[in-house]
């Protein structure tokens, strides 16, 4: 389990493709990583299997690039890191398992005053999911919904900070983005099913 807040912004330096899916080494400030340990990569949750100074690698399965961004990551890309939350640490942001559930493209991204208004063009299944104010992590990261302001489409505003510690002030318009809605809707969504079928 996670909670959003990013602890690091690493980068990839090596993809190979083996037995075990798309294998990623990443750079990474972490000290004491541990093998078989979680690892949030943008807000996938991926277990360690090789470790060093600096450095993890995980692998990523086929399940796990059909619903993410992972595919597209090369050589370079920055990504926002997060280790799984230990008991008794604080729950700064919101309850977030690392299970992506789906990708969104940035439609816009505008400047407004002292923030930054990101929209996001997102999924029905996802969409149905999000309400204004409500919690989802992109990217890994914990966010708030500003607004629904379409069908389809979520907007966030970002703070400063958010910008300077984590890959979201790259964002243009046409990057995709891994989503994954508040576990808390998605099972009142699931356990309403029945009532609401009937």
């Amino acid at each position: 389990m996670f909670t959003g807040l990013i602890t690091a912004v690493g980068e990839v330096r090596e993809v190979s493709v083996t037995d075990a899916g798309r294998e990623l080494v990443v750079a990474a400030p972490y000290e004491r990583v541990e093998t078989g340990e979680s690892i949030a990569c943008n807000g996938a949750c991926l277990t360690v299997r090789d470790h060093g100074p600096g450095w993890f690698r995980v692998a990523a399965v086929v399940t796990t690039l059909d619903r993410t961004t992972i595919g597209s990551w090369t050589v370079g890309s920055r990504l926002n890191l997060e280790r799984a939350l230990a008991v008794g640490d604080r729950l700064g942001g919101h309850i977030v398992q690392g299970h992506v559930d789906g990708v969104g493209t940035v439609r816009r991204v505008e400047r407004r005053d002292d923030a930054w208004l990101i929209d996001i063009d997102v999924a029905p299944a996802i969409d149905e999911l999000l309400v204004p104010l409500g919690s989802v992590a992109v990217d890994g990261v914990s966010l708030t919904v500003n607004s629904l302001p379409g069908p389809g489409v979520l907007q966030l505003s970002i703070i400063e900070h958010t910008l300077g510690h984590t890959t979201l002030g790259q964002l243009r318009a046409g990057d995709r983005v891994q989503l994954e809605a508040d576990i808390l809707a998605k099972h009142l969504k699931r356990l309403s099913a029945p009532l609401l079928t009937h």
